[in-house]
């Protein structure tokens, strides 16, 4: 079979995948108990124990299957559920990144953007106000080194790296894939350059230790947290109205504010950035984008029964919400001494951690949301109320379990799963685990035409690549680099939506050689940091042919599967004359390029990335000379093209 023919092959599988129906009757749900029907559904306990690893975790590991049906599928799901299982691989491997602890004030003034650079050069050197970066590469030097300052990109470099190996090498696997589902759910993105520096603690903090527990907490948490008050823009969105009811005195003040700043503003010798910042503050007023996204894409959806009116009003209740200052203009200076900080309290301000409500930029007037009443001057508890209101709302419930139910059953669940799910949500307040029992519970879930109908994301992919060959990262980095080129920029995506949950999303003609691509690569050894011993996998012992490799290897990276007609598809590709050259130009022709290259990419980063390079065509010339002499290079063809094939491209 010829490679197009492979292509569309896989292409046909991809499309049979999507276009499968699922329409099955609702079954009992009980809140206190686990109560797997899969035998009703015809299923074998390693069956199902093979489709529960696909669902609820990043790919099985060898002999994961077994180890689940020992224990019982049900006690292997509650352990995963509790999220309590030691993980000392995963601390052991990230031990050596500092960035993981910190808060977001040291995040802040740690790792610096050049508005914070051309600040500091003005106090420390007594520049010009118009100074550039690149101007004064050495000069950013010395102060950078002075005071432990970084570039961003060390930052984000730690932040995907830790991503990876905590789902790649994580026992709590289910944890795991609810932060990547809900992180989703609730995107932010580094592409925004406000947000960007509070990504990290916004997945550690908001995000990863609420993805079981209520949906409201972590509603609130997100609402809060300085990363999403800067991606939608809540953070500077403040009352059009209560200018007018100030007294004449702040009238007066005000009117001197703008005088001073008109007059900075036509200063030539104030900086672009610096005007730049003036601006943004003068055009200030209430900002919609928040409260549009949290109802259309957070809560309700966009047929969740809510209007135009309800996102004004809704946006008018959580004015002033906003950030404690982080950004320090000289290095220790603390912004609220205790006494400042108690006498804003007395005035209606609420301290949280990094949220601050700023009592004077709120809507004081009365308000009216999806029909309720919100009395005027209630000040800060009015957005509390409206995120509670949000949170308990039917349409919210039936909105995130059908999102639930599309990760987790098909891509097209069926309403009676949807609205089993929805019950059990309001019952339950929200409550994360309940929803995913209940839905575990159903017959929906194991029927046999929810097995393997889901098609895995890049990021999926990899790392399901790295638990079926137990491969040693030492260089996550590099597996960020192929799911971007795959398609998936993860912490990238600019649209608030997140990425679609679909398989139409993911599978085209490019995505699709990108990814036999990948495949062959990472398989081969011919990706920097990957090591592989796929012997092991089939107990040190050596296939006696191709066709042999294909069989044995098949079945240890596809447990429980039919892989009659997936060998027949991959075997003439496996005897076709140039899959040598298709394995070459994997790791050459279609290496990604690092993204991270610009003035402010620290020496070290620059290096390691060089160091990186290197290694790559070393590997590229040591496969040659491998594959001449017929080292084992057989056992790595045959795996990369069964990770490539469209069957393990399922989950």
């Amino acid at each position: 079979m010829s490679w197009r023919r492979m292509l569309k092959c896989f292409t046909v599988s991809a499309t049979l995948c999507v276009a499968s129906a699922f329409t099955h009757p609702t079954t009992e749900f009980s809140k206190h108990k686990l109560r797997f029907p899969y035998q009703k559904m015809g299923l074998t306990p390693q069956q199902a124990a093979a489709h529960l690893l696909s669902r609820f975790t990043f790919g099985a590991t060898p002999g994961q299957i077994d180890q689940v049906v020992s224990m019982g599928l049900e006690k292997w799901f509650q352990q995963q559920l509790d999220a309590s299982l030691p993980d000392d691989e995963v601390n052991k491997r990230l031990s050596g990144y500092d960035a993981l602890s910190l808060s977001n004030e040291d995040i802040a003034n740690t790792y610096v953007n050049q508005g914070q650079i051309i600040k500091l050069l003005q106090k420390e050197y007594q520049l010009p106000k118009d100074s550039l970066v690149k101007d004064n590469k050495e000069l950013i030097k010395s102060l950078m080194k002075k005071y432990g300052l970084k570039p961003p990109q060390e930052l984000y470099r730690q932040l995907i790296n830790q991503k990876i190996i905590r789902a790649a090498y994580g026992n709590n696997q289910l944890q795991e894939v609810l932060t990547n589902f809900w992180f989703n759910h609730f995107n932010v993105s580094l592409t925004k350059n406000q947000c960007a520096p509070y990504i990290l603690t916004y997945e550690r903090d908001a995000i990863r230790p609420n993805v079981l527990g209520s949906f409201e907490t972590m509603l609130e948490a997100t609402a809060k947290h300085p990363a999403m008050l800067e991606y939608l823009d809540n953070a500077s969105s403040v009352s059009n109205d209560n200018a007018q009811s100030r007294k004449q005195q702040n009238k007066v003040m005000a009117r001197r504010a703008e005088q001073k700043m008109e007059e900075t503003m036509n200063d030539p010798k104030v900086s672009p950035i610096v005007k730049q910042a003036l601006a943004a503050r003068k055009t200030q007023g209430l900002n919609e984008n928040y409260a549009r996204e949290i109802m259309e894409l957070h809560t309700l959806g966009v047929d969740g029964g809510y209007t135009q009116h309800d996102v004004t009003e809704v946006a008018r209740a959580l004015t002033g919400w906003g950030i404690v200052p982080l950004i320090k203009d000289t290095p220790g200076r603390n912004f609220f001494d205790a006494a400042k900080r108690e006498n804003m309290e007395k005035n209606g301000f609420v301290f949280e951690g990094d949220f601050m409500f700023k009592a004077n930029k709120h809507d004081e007037n009365e308000k009216v949301i999806l029909g309720q009443k919100f009395p005027a001057n209630v000040g800060y508890a009015e957005g509390i109320r409206v995120l509670h209101m949000l949170a308990d709302h039917p349409s919210t419930a039936k909105f995130i379990c059908k999102k639930l139910a599309v990760h987790f059953v098909s891509d097209h669940p069926s309403d009676a799963l949807v609205n089993q799910m929805a019950a059990v949500f309001l019952q339950s307040k929200g409550n994360i685990k309940a929803v995913l029992t209940a839905m575990v519970n159903s017959t929906e879930f194991w029927s046999k035409d929810a097995l393997r109908e889901k098609i895995k994301s890049p990021f999926e992919l990899a790392i399901s690549s790295v638990r079926a060959t137990q491969a040693d990262v030492q260089q996550p980095y590099q597996l960020f680099l192929w799911a971007s080129k795959m398609g998936e920029k993860f912490y990238y995506y600019q649209a608030p939506t997140g990425f679609p949950d679909k398989a139409s999303y993911w599978i085209n003609t490019g995505s699709l050689l990108s990814r036999m691509n990948f495949g062959l690569a990472f398989a081969t050894e011919k990706i920097p940091g990957i090591k592989l011993n796929l012997k092991a996998l089939n107990d040190n012992h050596e296939p006696e042919s191709v066709d042999a490799a294909l069989v044995a290897y098949s079945n240890i990276l596809l447990p429980q599967r039919n892989n009659e007609e997936n060998i027949k598809r991959l075997t003439q590709l496996i005897h076709s004359d140039n899959v040598e050259e298709k394995i070459n130009s994997a790791a050459s022709k279609n290496k990604p390029a690092d993204a991270a290259d610009d003035d402010m990419m620290s020496e070290s980063d620059k290096a390691h990335r060089k160091n990186e390079n290197a290694a790559l065509s070393r590997k590229n010339k040591a496969f040659n000379v491998s594959y001449a002499m017929g080292n084992n290079s057989m056992i790595g063809q045959v795996t990369g093209v069964i990770i490539g094939s469209p069957e393990f491209q399922r989950r």
